[in-house]
C-alpha cells in the first residue's frame, strides 16, 4: 500500500483512482483499458545472488508469468522487463531461458533485446547491474538498440550525488538513524570503501559470522567512487554507511544515489521507504532507456552499442 501511495502522490496526484493496488494474481484483465506499452519489474527475491536463488521453486519466481499474461492479452507495441543480474544463473540457467521464451512467444511474438546494464555507465552514482529486456511487437518491424553508455570511465561519485547540491536539512525522508555505540565505534575503525571484513577491528567489534560474508556489511561509501548497490532489505550492517560520518545513510541520501529528485516524496515508515528506494530502478537509467525506445518508434537514430547478451545461445536455447 505504501508503494501505491508513493506512486499516486508523485506520478498521478490528480488521478489517484488509476492506481490499482491489489494482488496481481487476482487482477481482472478484462476490466482494464487497452495499453500500448507495458513496463514491469517482476519480483527478484528468488533470483538474487544475495538470496538462495530458488528461481521458479520459490514463492516469487513464478510471478513473472502474470506480466506475460498481460502482454499476451493486450499485445502492446512494446514492453520493458527488469530483474537482477543473478536471474541468468537461477535454476542452473533454465529459469531465464524459459522467461525469454515466454516473453518472445507472447501476443504476436516479440523481438527481444536483452542487455545487462551497468547503471554507473549511464550517470547513476551507483554500481547497480540489472538485466533489462525490451521487446517490440514483431508486426511493428522495430528492434530496440542498447543506448551507448555516457559515463563509462568517468562515473558520477557518491560525493557528487550527496553534496552537489547539499541535501536540505528539512528534506523529506531525511531522518537520521540512531546508531548504537558499537556501530559507531565499528565505523570509526572502517576506512571509506571498506567493510567489516577488511578493516582492522578490535576483537570486541569483530562479527561472529561463519557463513557467507557479504561485502555490504558495515561497508562505508567511498566519496570518490560510485556507491555500491543500494538494497531494499537486510538486517544490521546492510543499510549503507557514510564515508566520513559514523552513521547509516538517510533515505533521502539513498534516494539521491538512486537518482530520485528531492521533490519525490516516499510514503510509509522509514523501513518501508528504504525498501521502496532499494527495489526501484534508478530514474536516470529508466530515462535513458525510454528515451531510446521513443526514438526507435520515431525512427530517430541515437548512439548505440551491441547487446552483451543477445547472441548468447545458452540463454536463448537457440531461439
Amino acid at each position: 500500500m505504501d508503494t501505491c501511495n508513493t506512486y499516486s502522490r508523485n506520478i498521478c496526484p490528480n488521478n489517484a483512482q488509476t492506481v490499482i493496488c491489489e494482488d496481481v494474481r487476482k487482477l481482472d484483465l478484462q476490466s482494464l483499458q487497452p495499453i500500448d506499452a507495458f513496463a514491469y519489474g517482476f519480483p527478484c527475491n528468488d533470483f538474487s545472488v544475495v538470496g538462495e536463488q530458488k528461481g521458479f521453486n520459490g514463492t516469487f519466481g513464478p510471478l513473472y508469468s502474470y506480466g506475460v499474461k498481460i502482454i499476451d492479452y493486450f499485445r502492446p507495441l512494446f514492453f520493458v522487463a527488469e530483474n537482477v543480474s543473478g536471474i541468468t544463473s537461477a535454476n542452473s540457467g533454465d529459469a531465464f531461458s524459459r522467461i525469454l521464451h515466454d516473453l518472445q512467444s507472447a501476443g504476436n511474438g516479440y523481438n527481444l533485446t536483452v542487455h545487462l546494464y551497468k547503471a554507473e555507465e549511464y550517470g547513476v552514482p551507483q554500481r547497480r547491474h540489472r538485466m533489462i529486456i525490451v521487446g517490440f511487437d514483431n508486426t511493428s518491424g522495430l528492434r530496440f538498440q542498447v543506448p551507448k553508455p555516457t559515463t563509462r570511465g568517468n562515473p558520477v561519485t557518491a560525493r557528487s550525488a550527496l553534496e552537489q547540491p547539499p541535501i536540505p536539512k528539512d528534506a523529506f525522508n531525511n531522518e537520521l538513524t540512531k546508531q548504537s555505540k558499537s556501530v559507531i565505534e565499528r565505523l570509526m575503525h572502517t576506512k571509506p570503501g571498506n567493510n567489516a571484513w577488511n578493516s582492522d577491528l578490535p576483537d570486541h567489534l569483530q562479527l561472529n559470522v561463519k557463513t557467507t560474508k557479504l561485502s555490504q556489511i558495515y561497508r562505508r561509501l567511498h566519496p570518490d567512487k560510485p556507491s555500491y548497490t543500494i538494497t531494499g532489505s537486510g538486517g544490521g550492517g546492510t543499510h549503507g554507511y557514510h564515508w566520513s560520518e559514523p552513521r547509516a545513510l538517510t533515505n533521502r541520501e539513498r534516494a539521491r544515489i538512486q537518482t530520485f529528485p528531492d521533490s519525490f516524496v516516499f510514503e510509509g515508515s522509514k523501513e518501508s521507504v528504504r525498501k521502496q528506494i532499494g527495489m526501484a530502478v534508478p530514474p536516470r537509467l529508466s530515462y535513458v532507456i525510454f528515451k531510446a525506445i521513443l526514438k526507435t518508434i520515431a525512427g530517430i537514430p541515437y548512439p548505440a552499442v551491441e547487446s552483451n547478451l543477445n547472441n548468447n545461445p545458452t540463454l536463448f536455447n537457440g531461439l
